[in-house]
This record gives C-alpha cells, sequence and structure tokens, in this order.
C-alpha cells in the first residue's frame, strides 16, 4: 500500500488531485483543514497490486511500452522525501489497523504524529499519545483519600488491589484494604489469600452504610484500598449502587478495564463509569491482550488519563506505571531489546524532510 497527501485550497480540489493521480480505487485515509481554513489536506492510499489509469490526455509515446511494477513507481514520482513519509505512514497505519483503532481517534493519532520532528514511527506515536492522552499514575507513598477500584464483573479488581497493597507495603507505607465484592462465591477468600501474606487485615463492607464506618473508625494508614463488586455499566440499578458507595466517604474510583475488550464496548463502559466521577483508569491483562484499541477508545471518549497497567498474573510484579513510551513500545513493539532501548530512550535529530511531514 502506497500512502501520499496532497494539499489544496478546498476539498474538492484536493479530491479531484487525488483521482487524478491515484485513480478511483484510491482509498481516503485522513482529511484535515488548517486551523485558519486557508487550506486542506488528503491522505490517500493506493493498494501495491493496482496500476492507476493514466488519463489520455497525460499520455506520452513511451506510457504504450511494456513496463514493469517498478515503472509504476516511477510514473508516480515519488522522490525519495515521499517515499520515506509513505514508509513512514503505512508504518503508522498498519500499527493502527491491527489494534482495532476507531476510524476517529485513529485520524487524530496520524494527525498528531505526523507533526512529530522525529523519522522514528515508535517515537511519533509516543508524541502522538503525550498530546491526545493524559498519564497520571497512582501514588505510591501517602494518600488522602481512598481508592476504590471499580469496572464490570471479570475484570481484575480484585488483583489490582492486591497489587497495589504489595508495592505499597514493599515501600514500606501502611495499608488498609476494604472489600465489597461479598455475595460472589469466593470474592472475599481470593483477595484475603493476599493480604494474608502482606499481613495486611481484611475488612468488609456489605452497603455503602458499612464503608462510611470503615473509613470512620479504622486507624489511619498511608492509603486506603477499596475492591468493589463488580457491576453492569449498561444496567442503571448496579450503577445507582455504585454511585453510593462512591458517595459513601472520600474516595477517587478508578475504573479497571480489561484491555482485549472490543474498542466501541471499551468506550461506552468509560463514558458509563466517567459520569460517576472516574478520571483515570487502569487496564488489566494487558499481557494477554493482541489489540489494544479499546484501551486508546476508553482514554478518548470517557476523558480518563492512564495510570497504571496491570500486565501479569502474578501479584509480586505489581503494576507498571502508564506511559506514553511503554504504550507505543507496546503498541509498535520494537524488532529487539536494543532497538527499543536507542529508539524509546533518545528521539532522533530533527531532518529538514520530517519537519515537513504532516500526515493529516
Amino acid at each position: 500500500m502506497r500512502l501520499k497527501s496532497f494539499y489544496a485550497k478546498t476539498m474538492t480540489e484536493a479530491m479531484q488531485m487525488v483521482r487524478d493521480t491515484l485513480g478511483e480505487d484510491a482509498i481516503i485515509i485522513a482529511t484535515r483543514e488548517d486551523v485558519a481554513g486557508k487550506s486542506v489536506q488528503v491522505t490517500a492510499a493506493l493498494d501495491e497490486t493496482y496500476v492507476p489509469v493514466v488519463p489520455r490526455s497525460r499520455l506520452k509515446e513511451s506510457d504504450f511500452e511494456p513496463h514493469t511494477p517498478s515503472t509504476r513507481d516511477d510514473w508516480l514520482q515519488y522522490d525519495d522525501e515521499d517515499k520515506a513519509d509513505s514508509d513512514f505512514s503505512e508504518t503508522l497505519l498498519e500499527c493502527l489497523l491491527k489494534h482495532s483503532v476507531p476510524e476517529d481517534i485513529l485520524d487524530q493519532i496520524l494527525s498528531h504524529a505526523g507533526m512529530m520532528p522525529v523519522d522514528d514511527a515508535r517515537i511519533a506515536l509516543m508524541g502522538a499519545f503525550d498530546h491526545m492522552f493524559d498519564f497520571a499514575p497512582l501514588p505510591q507513598t501517602a494518600h488522602t483519600k481512598a481508592f476504590m477500584f471499580v469496572g464490570p464483573p471479570g475484570a481484575g479488581k480484585t488483583m489490582v488491589t492486591a497489587k497495589q497493597a504489595a508495592r505499597l507495603i514493599m515501600n514500606e507505607q501502611t495499608v488498609t484494604v476494604i472489600t465489597t465484592d461479598t455475595m460472589r462465591a469466593g470474592g472475599v477468600e481470593q483477595l484475603e489469600s493476599f493480604t494474608k501474606l502482606l499481613k495486611i487485615d481484611l475488612h468488609r463492607a456489605k452497603n455503602a452504610m458499612d464503608v462510611t464506618k470503615l473509613l470512620t473508625s479504622l486507624p489511619k494508614t498511608d492509603q486506603v484500598l477499596i475492591d468493589a463488586a463488580g457491576y453492569n455499566p449498561f444496567d442503571p440499578r448496579e450503577m445507582k449502587l455504585l454511585a453510593s458507595l462512591i458517595a459513601s466517604g472520600d474516595i477517587e474510583p478508578i475504573l479497571v478495564l480489561p484491555a482485549a475488550m472490543d474498542a466501541d464496548e471499551s468506550g461506552e463502559m468509560a463514558r458509563v463509569f466517567s459520569s460517576l466521577g472516574v478520571r483515570r483508569f487502569i487496564p488489566s491483562r494487558v499481557d494477554i491482550a493482541r489489540r489494544l484499541g479499546g484501551l486508546l477508545t476508553a482514554a478518548h471518549h470517557g476523558h480518563l488519563a492512564f495510570a497504571d497497567i496491570s500486565a501479569t498474573p502474578k501479584v509480586a510484579d505489581g503494576l507498571n506505571k502508564a506511559t506514553s513510551r511503554d504504550l507505543a513500545a507496546r503498541m509498535l513493539p520494537p524488532q529487539t531489546a536494543d532497538d527499543a532501548h536507542s529508539t524509546l530512550s533518545s528521539p532522533s535529530t530533527t531532518s529538514s524532510k520530517s519537519a515537513k511531514r504532516n500526515i493529516g
């Protein structure tokens, strides 16, 4: 697939340029209008197997001679900069399509990445994430608000609670752990097995009133962690119950959302939990997810900041701080570990060609 950008004063003129250059089978990837509204940019793709039809008015005698696929590249007049931009754009596009990123978010990522003054696609992706998303990891020291981990059933809230507790204990912090997941079979027992290993008492709360009593009566500790039961975000009755739990004290709800979910589902869930006061979330089960478009959708449509990432079934391995660097590396993995270090730790120098790149 070849990608090429076209600039014109109006969208009509830009689309005509696409048709004249790439033919009717060209695929529109992204469109963009400058801030002043004086020009537009259209990025279009052409399948490698498609040979464009040259308008008769542009045919030369040499065009009737047999030619190879390489001649088609000459006809399209891709210079070195166009080829570099095409490779750069195609790498990002294939990455985003692979991760099932919705079209509206894909378009924005390509636009931001295209403005990055770098030649490396992964660095550009990291820069786009920095522009589009917020990253706010959970504190590993004393915090005034209690953290309540909320989410749909089976999201991994109990595991995240145990991991955060273990991380705090390793940092020599004191922790209070409360569970409201008292109705699910094995819910209390699973968390209790972790808290016993950490030598932490586990407190049970059946409802919002119990949570309030515990928060006001228990000895003060550096952090209070509350493992909430799983609630169906599309059931108004269950969301009302969850809202009462969140309002039962000085609590910040943290959404735990599985990584391997449909992008639209993730976005809808994030919007619902956002309406209850959720402002950041922890992607869970990232180690078994192969498509991370749902996480980008949740952050974008729910206006949520990435907190930490749960990418291992082992409590001792804990949570990883979410960063644009880590997210870009997971979506566009380097070929080797050495490549990952050199690429993500030291951005390449700006070139005149890359400074002009604008994917759209």
